[in-house]
């Protein structure tokens, strides 16, 4: 099974079915595989080669999502291109990632014109918006189309593909340097999909809000699981998130994903009990949820399963906690997924006990192809594990997520923290989510972080920046008092810094490297 092969089945099994709801337009399984096939052939006729790679820089849309699909019908890779990112951010995806063909809007087109001379690969534009500016924003090189082109293009034979070939490159940010590109598989992204809509139990009925990026691989998985089970999936873009409450409630939405600083957000506000009675389950991963804000979820959502999951873009998904399980194992990140084997290892390749804390790796079919264009990174994260059998010549990779993780007797895996987020102060290792844990749970803070930054004495010194909680005032001797009481002196935060807000990356989640440079000559100033 390819990656197209998801919504173009579901049209054969669920044709009448609501495949996407694009803010007014409703669009069902069978209009959605007819605009599929005719973008890929008006890819084909445009010059497009097999296995090339096609941008795509749109906001979430009907058209972002079709071009995802059409691109792998025709034999392409799609490269999602988060619309937040800056130019210079997209410029390098751009020519990291070789593009031949950009799918975007003549807004986008304007602020890349000026770095499109640098993207030497790039031959084709796909404008979805404003045919009449075509003349005016087209580069002399570039072969400039609009989206009807495409898809009033004459039939072609799409390029052969197996489940092996790439399918899909997404990029993340790293520790260092600029953002590297994952390279996926079809047999990835299908496998995926089924895994999640298995344990999840997606339904035909089901109604799937989207607030996250899809160039997130857990945005494009609400995509791909919903897809495969006939289910119908809600776009949103939103600026504030009590438009996301509105929106679950007028929309009758069974499920939803989210992070932790948006369900942190979320649950500033109250909810109506209707949501209630219609969301089946929300989903959290991309880090750890604060037991205060799961202890408001499970309040306002009495109904509602909250499934807690693990995951990693260079295989996915890696674990999920069952909603019966969350009083028995607090704190646990949950067990493998279906058709996956998650490990904890010493640094010499070794297992470790239960409960002794090591580096979660992941082996089986969500294992990605590694970074593109990036055999040193490729080789220091995807490598071989130890004990393979001796009569297998070609050995099985597995991936190494950088995550320290510890297991208990019965297979369930505990979070600890990033291997390169792991605070030393004062000779000891510390997780930054210990410390964010209590301070969350002071209710003094509504979004919390961990840093450590260069001190004299210590070797790292301890900083929780924070942003007030809703209708309290900011009380930093108040948060340290809290620690002081519940932690150890080496983990008690030296200094508690209010901010109006916590800078964000592209995917949602806090960006605890920018805060550390912020403060990084905090305690040299002192």
């Amino acid at each position: 099974m390819l990656f197209h092969h998801i919504p173009l089945d579901a049209a054969s099994e669920f044709p009448d079915n609501v495949a996407l709801v694009d803010k007014a337009q409703k669009v069902t399984y069978t209009s959605l595989a007819a605009n599929i096939r005719q973008v890929a052939n008006g890819l084909v006729s445009s010059g497009l080669k097999r296995q090339e790679r096609v941008g795509i820089y749109l906001p979430k849309s009907l058209p972002a999502v079709i071009s995802f699909f059409a691109v792998s019908y025709a034999g392409g890779v799609f490269v999602p291109i988060n619309p937040l990112l800056k130019v210079e951010q997209a410029s390098h995806i751009l020519r990291d990632c070789n593009i031949t063909l950009l799918i975007t809007t003549s807004d986008r087109l304007k602020v890349l014109r000026a770095i499109l001379e640098e993207c030497n690969d790039l031959r084709t534009v796909v404008l979805v918006n404003k045919e009449k500016e075509l003349s005016s924003l087209s580069p002399s090189r570039l072969q400039l189309l609009s989206w009807r082109q495409l898809l009033h293009a004459p039939a072609a034979s799409c390029h052969r593909t197996i489940d092996t070939d790439m399918a899909a490159i997404l990029y993340t940010s790293g520790s260092t340097g600029k953002a590297k590109g994952v390279v996926l598989s079809h047999r990835n992204l299908v496998a995926g999909a089924n895994s999640v809509a298995r344990y999840l139990e997606i339904y035909p009925d089901d109604r799937i809000l989207s607030v996250l990026p899809l160039s997130f691989d857990y945005g494009l998985n609400q995509l791909t699981k919903s897809f495969l089970k006939g289910a119908t999936v809600v776009l949103m873009n939103y600026l504030f998130p009590k438009e996301v409450i509105n929106k679950l409630e007028q929309e009758r939405i069974t499920g939803l994903a989210g992070v932790p600083p948006l369900w942190v957000q979320l649950f500033q506000f109250p909810w109506p009990g209707e949501i209630a009675d219609s969301l089946r389950y929300v989903t959290n991963s991309g880090g750890t949820l604060p037991q205060a804000v799961l202890e408001k979820m499970r309040h306002s959502l009495p109904k509602t399963k909250i499934v807690l999951m693990y995951g990693l873009t260079e295989a996915f998904r890696s674990t999920w906690l069952p909603p019966d399980e969350i009083d028995r194992r607090p704190g646990s990140i949950g067990k493998a997924i279906p058709n996956a084997e998650i490990r904890v290892l010493r640094e010499d390749g070794t297992p470790c006990a239960p409960h002794e804390p090591g580096e979660l790796v992941h082996r089986g079919s969500l294992v990605s192809m590694g970074y593109w264009n990036n055999r040193e990174e490729t080789e220091k994260r995807f490598r071989p594990l130890k004990g393979q059998l001796e009569g297998l010549p070609l050995p099985e990779i597995a991936v190494w997520s950088g995550d320290i993780v510890y297991r208990d007797e019965d297979d369930y895996f505990y979070f600890v923290g990033r291997r390169d987020d792991m605070l030393k102060s004062s000779g000891y290792r510390i997780s930054p989510t210990e410390i964010e844990e209590v301070v969350y749970d002071s209710g003094l803070v509504k979004e919390a972080v961990a840093i450590g930054v260069p001190h004299p004495v210590l070797g790292q010194g301890i900083i929780v920046v924070a942003t007030p909680a809703r209708g309290i005032e900011p009380s930093p001797e108040g948060v340290i008092a809290v620690c002081k009481g519940r932690l150890p002196a080496y983990m008690v935060p030296g200094e508690v810094i209010y901010q109006s807000s916590l800078p964000y990356s592209a995917n949602g989640k806090i960006d605890r490297r920018k805060l550390a440079m912020q403060f990084a000559d905090r305690f040299r100033e002192k």
